[in-house]
């Protein structure tokens, strides 16, 4: 055994993906790292899921599986946590898979630089998938380092909200457990966890190959309640959670990344003859113009955002169509030039 025999724990949810479920498990035991737990919880499956799960359970002894009733992928990944017997923790999505390195490197990189969670880069795989060029280097990072890179962005280090690009060490997730009953979940837990942890480190190594576009998954259903009664709720209490611990910039910088993504998200209504939703953000927004206003004379605000905002509020329409003449004829000539 390597790295002081340290056990990792990867839970799967798994709901009626029986065409995915076994390029995810065979991606999991082939990992080039021991001992592991792959724990694979059958949400209330009602295709040939539940005895997919069942069948690999047969063949490996590293493999034990939940059935449960359909709870969401909070819900099963909090059921999965319940047993789960490793000092770190993993998430993996049915529906995707990873490179055989992944867990050896994640684990070996949090035990060089005394990390409690190692983040991956990712890559898309299906249509709309962004393309990206990873630089393979690892960066060790403080926890006002991660909390940064998590609120603002950074177009080379991403680390997005969702827990399968990462690697948890058990002590830091011990007391969290995922929302149940709401989806993007994701965006609070990663945000209490980088706030448990003093130290962060981050690969930009490809490691794991997540599905963008699989028909029928819960990314790709209601849009509307899900940006809504999900997104919006959950980034507002990021805020609040954040202005709580007493990390007031930081706060306002989460203000000022959702204000940002309002502003796509309405034009993504638009782009998707969501008229209704479109008007219902845009309602929402000027509902909070002070709030926006407050925030968007902060020095770390972009000279454009000022100005897309301040037209946004004035006239949404006229705001879309600029960034369609914009897309078609602005973006091209650059690219050209």
């Amino acid at each position: 055994m390597m790295q002081d025999d340290k056990l990792i724990s990867v839970i799967v949810t798994a709901y009626n993906i029986e065409k995915y479920l076994p390029r995810c498990v065979d991606s999991l035991l082939a990992q080039t790292y021991e001992p592991m737990e792959i724990i694979l919880v059958d949400d209330g499956s009602t295709d040939g899921t539940a005895g997919i799960c069942d069948e690999y359970a047969r063949k490996s002894s590293l493999i034990r599986v939940i059935h449960k009733e359909n709870g969401g992928p909070s819900s099963a990944r909090n059921e999965g946590l319940k047993i789960a017997k490793g000092d770190y923790i993993g998430y993996v999505d049915g529906d995707d898979w990873t490179e055989p390195d992944m867990y050896k490197d994640m684990l070996r990189a949090c035990l060089d630089t005394g990390a409690q969670i190692a983040i991956c880069s990712y890559r898309q795989v299906g249509e709309g998938a962004e393309e990206v060029h990873p630089t393979g280097k690892v960066l060790s990072l403080s926890r006002q380092e991660a909390l940064e890179l998590y609120i603002s962005g950074n177009p080379q280090y991403h680390i997005y909200h969702s827990v399968w690009s990462k690697l948890f060490e058990r002590k830091v997730i011990e007391d969290i457990r995922f929302p149940e009953g709401r989806k993007s979940e994701d965006i609070m837990y990663t945000t209490w966890a980088l706030t448990r942890a003093s130290k962060c480190v981050f690969l930009d190594t490809l490691y794991y190959n997540y599905m963008v576009d699989r028909r029928g998954s819960i990314m790709n259903s209601r849009l509307h309640e899900r940006r809504f009664q999900d997104e919006i709720p959950f980034w507002k209490e990021q805020m609040k959670y954040l202005k709580g611990l007493g990390m007031e910039e930081l706060a306002e910088k989460a203000a000022y990344q959702f204000y940002r993504k309002m502003v796509f998200y309405y034009v993504d209504f638009r782009d998707k003859g969501m008229k209704q939703s479109g008007k219902d953000l845009i309602a929402l927004l000027r509902g909070e113009k002070q709030e926006i206003k407050e925030i968007y004379v902060k020095k770390f605000v972009a000279t454009g955002d000022k100005a897309r905002m301040k037209l946004i509020l004035f006239s949404p329409i006229a705001y879309y169509w600029g960034v369609k003449v914009y897309d078609k004829f602005v973006i091209p000539l650059r690219n050209k030039l």
